[in-house]
């Protein structure tokens, strides 16, 4: 039987509530004090009617204010936590005591030994664990944390030895505040990670590095729209082409795109073909065979069975175009220097902020070769486009880049939010995360203001200089109209936009219908 106890904190209250066990000659096994308001008592089972009586005569104590039974002990339950953990824990873990005695030992260490507890428990660690003498770290006058390479009946693992310690405030009150007491030292933990493990974990992480969806920030409609079409469109194999304008997430999406479809425990290799030379782009793309006969794969090669991404396929020459429609219509191609043809399957994802139909007319981009890329197709919109995003990617990078700058995370305030959402964003994500980096990495104090914002290209934006043609009374109109239109999609409601201009809703409404300003 075990009692739970809620009562005030009062002198003579515990020695009052034992006299009631006493009393009844009720024999206590265990005793615990949680807090100075909750008692746990344990002791043999009881009669209901006996239990009855006793918890009434609890309840009569003065300061006693509710008893009730409970399954466990706060210690019983701790300890079972600790065991279900040991048990469930895919690691092997050791416990020893400052002698390097083991104390504790899991289930997994257990397993790798073949041994049962009673012929681990009780032993020095050493007869067990190798390659670092954890008894010796135990004696050194600074126990740190240490990771080592240790083996376990000759097989190499990972090990973290971690050092256990408890606070020694005994006569604490006695000591002089100036003079803290050190945490006494009580032993140490061994985690054994097995280097397959580890090297499973890493290949797990690798596959699984890119942006999937659901990571993607998307509170506007068109975000909504554009990744509910790329879900579907993921998929299937057939070439996507993915336009934008820079910086706007095109490789995001197509990476959340290979991480969707079948190819997604395959590799994902991209080129940006503007970014490299002719000659350094058909080596990266279809391999190269060198005079000595060494073999360098490509990143078709590579990619096999994957996805292959051509950023900006616009600024591709119209030499690589050629060789490139080849794989497209056969699938196969030669490596530079190779005459061996080399077959692949990949999945072609194509970026552009170019048009593409431009070029094709001025001879720079073959019809042919655009015909085979654009099977599947999907637009990108600007940020600007999709304000409703910007301030949920605002408060992402800067959790992000707190993180990473290893600093608070900063208050943004509303001036600095309406400056975000008002500017224009040429660069988009892009821009806005280099801003936002910027600003972070020199911000000294806890608020983000639009002075800590470089954006100098805002201060430079030319107005529009028929808003001043008319009356003053047709210009204020004019801009009046222009300040609802830009404002509007950010506060999708007429009482928001009200509270944010000011003004009365009713008036808001009206303005909003004399102008035929509408959501859409």
């Amino acid at each position: 039987m075990r009692l739970e106890l809620v009562c005030e904190d009062r002198v003579g209250i515990s020695r009052e509530i034992l006299d009631c066990f006493l009393a009844r000659d009720i024999n206590l096994s265990a005793i615990e004090i949680q807090q100075p308001d909750r008692i746990f008592i344990k002791s043999p089972n009881l009669e209901f009617s006996d239990l009855q009586a006793l918890m009434t005569s609890l309840r009569r104590i003065s300061g006693v204010c509710d008893v009730k039974t409970v399954g466990y002990l706060p210690s019983e339950l701790e300890h079972q936590e600790i065991q279900t953990l040991m048990t469930n824990l895919p690691d092997i873990v050791f416990s020893v005591d400052v002698k390097g005695t083991v104390s504790l030992v899991n289930t997994p260490a257990l397993t790798a030994l073949g041994l049962s507890e009673s012929q681990v428990k009780g032993h020095c660690i050493s007869h067990f664990v190798k390659g670092f003498s954890i008894l010796k770290w135990l004696e050194s006058d600074e126990v740190c944390a240490q990771t080592q390479k240790l083996t376990l009946l000759d097989e190499d693992f990972l090990g973290d030895i971690l050092p256990l310690t408890i606070s020694s405030d005994i006569n604490q009150v006695a000591r002089s505040k100036a003079m803290a007491t050190p945490d006494e030292l009580v032993g140490a933990v061994i985690i054994l990670k097995s280097v397959v493990r580890i090297g499973k974990q890493f290949n797990f992480l690798r596959t699984f590095q890119f942006a999937a969806f659901d990571d993607i920030l998307a509170k506007s409609d068109k975000m909504h729209t554009l990744i509910n079409t790329a879900k579907k469109l993921a998929m299937l194999d057939a070439p996507l082409m993915i336009l934008g304008e820079t910086g706007a997430g095109k490789e995001l999406i197509a990476k959340a795109c290979h991480q969707a479809s079948g190819r997604s425990q395959n590799q994902f290799l991209a080129l940006n073909c503007a970014a490299v030379p002719d000659a350094v782009a058909e080596s990266e793309l279809f391999g190269v065979v060198t005079h000595d006969g060494e073999t360098k794969r490509g990143i078709f090669e590579l990619a096999n069975e994957g996805s292959v991404l051509l950023d900006e396929i616009g600024d591709m020459s119209p030499y690589l175009q050629t060789k490139f429609l080849r794989l497209l219509e056969t699938g196969c191609f030669r490596r530079v220097g190779d005459e061996q043809e080399v077959c692949v399957d990949v999945r072609i994802f194509c970026t552009t902020q170019n048009d593409l139909a431009k070029l094709i007319s001025e001879g720079k981009f073959r019809q042919d070769l655009y015909y085979r890329l654009n099977v599947l197709s999907m637009t990108v919109p600007a940020l600007r486009e999709r304000k409703e995003d910007i301030i949920p990617l605002c408060h992402s990078f800067c959790t992000v880049f707190s993180h990473e700058l290893q600093r608070t995370k900063p208050l943004l305030s509303r001036n600095v939010l309406d400056l975000l959402q008002s500017y224009s964003w040429p660069g988009n994500v892009r821009e806005l995360r280099n801003v936002l980096y910027h600003a972070l990495t020199l911000l000294e104090g806890d608020t983000l203001n639009p002075c800590d914002l470089n954006l100098p290209k805002a201060k430079n934006e030319s107005y529009d200089e028929g808003l001043f043609d008319g009356s003053l009374d047709e210009a204020c109109k004019r801009f009046e109209k222009l300040l609802l239109q830009r404002l509007y999609p950010s506060y999708p409601s007429t009482r928001q936009l009200a509270k944010r201009l000011g003004v009365s809703h009713t008036a808001i409404a009206n303005k909003l219908r004399d102008y035929k300003i509408t959501k859409k």
